[in-house]
């Protein structure tokens, strides 16, 4: 019992010194993101320390980053800068990430559960066609799919990229859910049937409740990919600034700004914090929704 003590607490002594060297890239770019021009060219970051009083630390990068504005009034600003205001770009994103994981999850569901518990010809069939498809590179569906876009005048538009994205995400979506919902005890369905309950009311009253784990699993996975996704808004949004979502803001400031470090680490650590928050929020389901989708039994 004494050894088994003892290797439990290496194995925690282990991970929390991994956890520490893996986060400390992230924490010296939060540090960098509150200092100044001066002191980021001149210094590294692990220099606040020994100097913590007079580290001059404050949110100046992230107020030109995100309005265009310094904090202090004082004019003194990067020239250019007021051009950035990120946070058009951030309100971009929500708008393209939040339709892009809504709109498959419950398209998916649907499918998963027609999959599951739904018989019907070339069942089967439709299914291999489906998990198939996670295979195909989305590259090489890009330029027809413009073309399709432009026939039907969707190129530049929200809606255009919410599809594509929704049709991309779609085979992995109905994959993991299908292992999950197949999963769930037949005598549930059953007894729902017999109280004379049709599909579309077992659907909301016990797959989606019960599907919960797998759906925020698959959530983490879209909305982070569609969050750090630039080439499909690249493709079906343009150049237009409006329409710019965060990685083509922040693809257009490392060309503007490539040597202003103080502002280009204020705005990736930006680009960090809402996927941040959307993996805590749901990370008590991942392991769990993830594991149930990917293996069957």
């Amino acid at each position: 019992m004494k050894k088994k003590n003892q290797g439990n607490v290496f194995v925690i002594l282990m991970l929390a010194l991994l956890t520490i060297v893996w986060s400390i890239p992230t924490f010296g770019l939060f540090i960098s993101s509150l200092r100044s021009e001066d002191a980021v060219n001149s210094t590294g970051w692990w220099t606040v320390f020994s100097d913590l009083k007079n580290a001059d630390l404050s949110f100046e990068n992230y107020s030109i980053v995100l309005t265009g504005r310094s904090m202090r009034g004082d004019g003194n600003v990067t020239r250019g800068a007021e051009k950035i205001q990120m946070i058009e770009a951030v309100i971009n994103s929500l708008t393209v990430a939040i339709p892009s994981t809504l709109i498959p999850i419950l398209i998916a569901a649907f499918a998963a559960y027609g999959f599951a518990w739904i018989r019907f010809p070339g069942r089967k069939l439709l299914f291999i066609l489906v998990v198939a498809s996670m295979v195909i590179p989305l590259q090489i569906a890009l330029i027809p799919l413009l073309i399709d876009y432009m026939k039907i005048d969707l190129n530049g538009t929200f809606l255009g990229v919410w599809l594509a994205h929704t049709g991309f995400g779609l085979s992995l979506a109905i994959y993991l859910l299908y292992n999950y919902i197949s999963a769930i005890p037949r005598d549930i369905l059953e007894s729902a049937f017999i109280d004379g309950a049709s599909h579309f009311t077992i659907f909301f009253r016990l797959i989606f409740p019960l599907s919960v784990p797998a759906l925020a699993s698959f959530a983490i996975f879209q909305f982070i990919w569609v969050w750090n996704d630039l080439l499909v808004s690249l493709v079906f949004l343009g150049i237009e600034p409006r329409y710019e979502v965060l990685t083509m803001r922040l693809k257009n400031m490392v060309g503007t700004f490539g040597t202003d470090w103080h502002l280009l680490t204020s705005g990736a650590f930006v680009s960090m914090l809402i996927p941040m928050v959307v993996f805590v929020s749901l990370q008590k389901y991942f392991v769990r929704g993830l594991l149930a989708g990917s293996v069957k039994g």
